[in-house]
């Protein structure tokens, strides 16, 4: 099976091309990325019965297509409640930093309630091959069903890829599930990418549950300020229904020569 990472050993990696970037094809995309420092998370010291609840990306600047080192450290311990965090770096350069807290789960089903809407599931969205838009080798290895009543700025999508996360390892639900979740950013553009960037400097996702493998739904709307800065806010899905939340705040430039 083809896979996004190659494992070297003591916490490097290489990408592979299904890592190359959307918006320069010498860069890793922040969707395997983000699903890596979460699979780096989850084998760090687990504990049964705490969930990944929130995990926060701050993306520190360009990560290079080269190998690449995480390391993963507690930062704050506890029995219920523990803060967790996983640095990449390329060539000794901090690239990309996360921070998760964990939660201990217990049985809260008498008060269980959901305000976030569910979606129509992917058999029921056609084929879409809108993504095409964007370069590079991560877009090129998805598989994409949309509504078709999408318009700028706001679209209903389900997305999978038949590749795996990191070779000869095994992958948690969650991390694999996460490996796409900066997609969000690009299935709802307001305005063509080869005219504007707009790349987001984080990621902050918050689940309710753990997901199950498979689609990932995202229910996404993308606004633009007049400032420069913009935002893209999205609800994850799997089939069971939704999730959790993912939030990406955008810097907005032309791009040279419009």
């Amino acid at each position: 099976m083809p896979a996004c990472y190659l494992p070297l050993g003591a916490g490097r990696y290489t990408p592979t091309i299904h890592v190359q970037g959307a918006w320069r094809d010498d860069e890793q995309h922040m969707a395997p990325v983000g699903g890596l420092l979460a699979h780096a998370i989850e084998r760090h010291e687990p504990r049964p019965g705490l969930q990944l609840a929130r995990i926060s990306y701050d993306i520190l600047g360009v990560m290079p297509a080269r190998p690449s080192t995480v390391e993963v450290h507690t930062l704050r311990p506890g029995r219920t409640i523990e803060l967790v965090e996983a640095v990449m770096s390329v060539d000794d350069r901090p690239v990309v930093r996360a921070r998760a807290w964990r939660l201990a789960t217990g049985d809260s089903s008498a008060v269980a309630d959901l305000e976030l809407k569910p979606m129509p599931g992917p058999e029921e969205f056609p084929v879409w091959t809108g993504m095409l838009l964007w370069p590079g080798g991560y877009i090129r290895s998805l598989e994409l069903r949309s509504d078709p009543a999408r318009r700028p700025g706001r679209a209903r999508v389900w997305l999978r890829s038949p590749n795996t996360l990191v070779a000869g390892e095994d992958v948690c639900p969650t991390a694999a599930f996460l490996s796409f979740a900066d997609t969000a950013n690009g299935v709802a553009v307001r305005v063509p990418p080869g005219e504007w960037a707009f790349p987001n400097v984080d990621l902050t996702i918050h689940l309710l549950r753990e997901p199950v493998p498979g689609w990932v739904g995202l229910d996404s709307r993308v606004s633009f300020g007049d400032n420069g800065i913009g935002l893209t806010s999205s609800v994850l899905h799997d089939v069971q229904g939704p999730v959790g939340t993912v939030e990406q705040i955008l810097t907005i430039r032309p791009m040279p020569g419009t």
